[in-house]
């Protein structure tokens, strides 16, 4: 439903750069919702707000999220999820073409913010420095971070991983020092420059490489499975760990930092609308990996239209009803 909707914007958005032009294509959510618990809100009746996202299945699922919500708090919602890449999403929030994104505390520091290593000490710690840095720096403000926390990983097969007692990546880098023909690896383009993806996993374990093959990350997991390549980057969340059998080997050294779920916004726009956080947190707070494994399962293994999973989890919890309920 959403993609055909927008299948033009995801063309649209190749080679944009969003810092010198404005966006064209706008589009409204593809269904009627109606208030639950997330009750209509005067201040946002009638309220433009743009909702983006990046272009992987959890990041549109949850932009979905943050779209129900709001329009069933009576906002004039507009769609921009998909937008290709970290920093074309980024751009678009600080140049204000999108005005709500969720956004990962890791990314946030590293990529964002310029630094090199994680900050010590937990989930907490990590946001507290992000989020007190990005509004120092930036004037974006985090919201109360949710319990999701989808990190970066590493995964073989559960046969691969049973034949090499594999459990870590210390165990991984052990065997692939003494097989260095194993030490193929598939991984995303992004992800084999970004200081907080395979460098940092480099630097932590040594890890050999003997060649990488890039793909795109949606094309990783069916390569892994189909023995492409022994060892490929995952995403810890994503429901094709659980469709396909992976193994996602324990990051014993904690080389990626935590990336946990928030919603960011420009601080003038949620001193203009200082509601939007009382909507949207609720719908934060109730998200876990499990649950996101389970919604990003039915988009990528079952086949369902992301609007349609993030829909009917939003009814299931009762923050929104629909004509039909």
């Amino acid at each position: 439903m959403k993609h055909r909707l927008k299948a033009a914007l995801g063309t649209a958005l190749l080679g944009v750069s969003l810092a010198g032009c404005g966006l064209d294509v706008n589009a409204a959510l593809p269904f009627k919702v109606e208030p639950g618990s997330i009750q209509a809100v005067p201040e946002l009746e009638g309220v433009d707000i743009t909702v983006g996202s990046k272009d992987f299945t959890e990041q549109i699922l949850l932009g979905y999220l943050a779209e129900l919500a709001l329009s069933a708090a009576g906002a004039d919602v507009t769609d921009l999820t998909d937008i290709k890449g970290s920093s074309s999403s980024r751009q678009a929030l600080l140049s204000g073409e999108v005005d709500v994104m969720w956004e990962y505390t890791g990314t946030g520091w590293i990529n964002y913010l310029g630094n090199e290593l994680p900050v010590p000490g937990g989930e907490q710690a990590q946001y507290e420095a992000t989020r007190k840095a990005d509004l120092e720096q930036n004037g974006v403000v985090w919201l109360d971070y949710s319990p999701l926390n989808n990190q970066y990983g590493l995964a073989t097969t559960e046969e691969y991983a049973a034949k090499h007692d594999l459990e870590t990546m210390s165990d991984l880098a052990a065997f692939l020092k003494e097989n260095p023909a194993e030490a193929v690896y598939c991984l995303e383009t992004e992800f084999i420059s970004r200081q907080d993806g395979f460098p940092a996993a480099e630097n932590a374990y040594g890890f050999p490489v003997t060649e990488v093959k890039q793909f795109g990350i949606g094309a990783i997991y069916a390569a892994v499975d189909g023995g492409t390549c022994p060892i490929g980057e995952v995403f810890t969340t994503d429901g094709r760990i659980a469709g396909l059998g992976l193994k996602v080997l324990k990051d014993d050294k904690l080389a990626f930092p935590q990336y946990n779920a928030a919603i960011t916004v420009r601080k003038e726009f949620l001193d203009a609308h200082p509601q939007i956080a009382d909507v949207l947190q609720p719908v934060s707070d109730a998200l876990d990996n499990e649950t996101l494994i389970e919604l990003n399962k039915q988009v990528d293994v079952e086949g369902r239209e992301p609007g349609e999973v993030a829909r009917d989890w939003m009814v299931e919890q009762g923050f929104i009803t629909t004509p039909e309920t």
